[in-house]
């Protein structure tokens, strides 16, 4: 065919179409096509590149001390406005905190020349990680630090550690602090991190050696259970609860006491779908950490938060600490995996998935105590009587996975009976291993006295004794003399 026909040929022109690659280029509405676009130095990508820091020299020290972000986080709202105010910052007013902070961060850094920051690692799937703040509950936000694959690798990080350094400000075109030189790892020389056996290679026992509740003599729920359910290092216990019975200050009770009589052990507190003023509550109210994540937060963050936790736990746990996870409630947190969780076609009654509620299992089931050293302990509330078929059906589920178990009764609640604790339904398996034979005799010999009682005239008999001794020592004395 001649050259000047076939520019002619809609057939020709039908192939030349096919033969393009990509989509026609756009046009404006003048008929242009339009500019392609460039990554600018204002172009912020969806997510940040993969960078390697390793090997980048230490910033030249400047005139101020070094800032520790953490201690900037721990501000107030004022405190930082008037640390703003000091170091000339404009146009403040309406940043959020997290925002606020990274600006005050790089202008803090311009005067000193380097930051120390610290933070918990949750390593994202394309191999780098960030520090997230337990100030924040773990949730992503702009003054979090960035970790590369090469230091992850180099001292085989894992999600949960907690790592300090040194970090420097983002350059052009990047968006976070990123880690220039690791410190610590969980407290300790970062060289050790790849020494330590991994959580799940670690060989779980009986728990056998207690935790101790009891403080002061008004402190009549901590010496109750110290009496009927005794908790050792390692446990795996369901508080079993209704409403308005008094849990989360019973909560707040445990994590006091344990944060006074085992200075040692690690207390975290995690609030799944809670009301955000029961958060500041407990905030304020407690010796050691509290992760939340309120009702008004969707279901993946609850799952977010309760991982992060639990991973931060494992790695704490693999160094042979001692740590305490108490959970409210384990109820809502397998609602939370039942609303994410591909379906199985399978569901259960009250419209529990089936393969729902595998990961919350997971979660309560990692509580062991440890052959080669440290132990998790999990206390756990189970909601009942709530009028959900749901709540019921994971508590049957949960009901028998744990090594103790404490009941809290509604009528007890009714009657104004504090603590609201059922004495007969509440038990721990192996107590042999935690308390001596003599204590073990007397206590025994109490459940024949409080056995054949109705629960709530079991419990104010109980709490009206221990009222007229000052320690359960002068009481389960008294109750040999009976």
């Amino acid at each position: 065919m001649p050259e000047h026909l076939a520019s002619d040929n809609p057939r020709n022109h039908r192939t030349n179409n096919l033969k393009r690659k990509g989509p026609p280029p756009s046009r404006n509405p003048q008929g242009k096509p339009n500019k392609p676009r460039h990554s600018g130095q204002g172009h912020i990508p969806r997510r940040p590149a993969i960078l390697d820091v390793a090997n980048e020299p230490m910033p030249e020290p400047g005139d101020g001390p070094d800032i520790a972000i953490k201690d900037m986080k721990s501000m107030t709202m004022q405190q930082l406005n008037d640390l703003a105010e000091q170091l000339g910052l404009r146009e403040y007013g309406g940043l959020k905190r997290q925002d606020l902070i990274f600006r005050l961060l790089q202008a803090s850094i311009e005067k000193s020349g380097s930051a120390y920051g610290e933070g918990t690692l949750e390593i994202l799937a394309d191999g780098f990680g960030f520090l997230r703040s337990p100030d924040y509950s773990y949730l992503p936000g702009p003054d979090d630090i960035y970790v590369s694959p090469s230091q992850i690798r180099k001292f085989g990080l894992r999600t949960g550690d907690s790592v300090t350094g040194h970090v420097r400000p983002p350059k052009s075109g990047e968006r976070y602090f990123a880690l220039l030189k690791v410190e610590s790892v969980n407290e300790e020389s970062p060289d050790d991190a790849y020494k330590r056996i991994n959580f799940d290679n670690l060989t779980p026992l009986h728990p056998n050696e207690r935790l101790r509740l009891e403080t002061k003599q008004d402190e009549i729920a901590m010496r109750i259970m110290d009496l009927i359910s005794p908790i050792g290092k390692g446990q795996r216990g369901l508080i079993v609860a209704a409403p308005f019975t008094g849990k989360t200050v019973l909560l707040q009770k445990i994590a006091n006491s344990v944060a006074v009589n085992h200075p040692e052990t690690t207390v975290i507190v995690l609030l799944i779908d809670e009301r955000p003023e029961e958060v500041t509550d407990m905030q304020r109210s407690v010796q050691g950490e509290v992760i939340a994540s309120t009702f008004d937060e969707p279901p993946e963050r609850h799952v977010q938060v309760a991982e992060m936790v639990l991973n931060k736990a494992k790695r704490l746990v693999e160094h042979k600490r001692d740590v305490i996870i108490l959970l409210d409630s384990i109820t809502r947190l397998a609602r939370a995996y039942n609303v994410i969780v591909p379906a199985s076609g399978k569901v259960l009654s009250g419209g529990v998935d089936s393969n729902a509620l595998q990961r919350p299992k997971r979660f309560f089931g990692a509580a062991r105590n440890i052959e080669e050293g440290g132990s998790l302990t999990i206390l756990a509330t189970a909601l009942i009587e709530t009028g959900s078929r749901m709540d019921d059906v994971i508590f049957e589920e949960f009901k028998g996975t744990g090594n103790m178990e404490l009941h809290l009764d509604r009528r007890l609640m009714e009657k104004r009976i504090f603590p609201a604790i059922d004495v007969n339904k509440s038990r721990t398996r192996k107590e042999e291993l935690l308390i001596s034979p003599e204590e073990l005799e007397r206590i025994w010999l109490l459940f024949r006295v409080l056995g054949p009682l109705e629960p709530t005239e079991a419990a104010d008999l109980l709490i009206g004794k221990l009222k007229k001794t000052k320690s359960n020592e002068d009481f389960l004395a008294l109750m040999q003399k009976m």
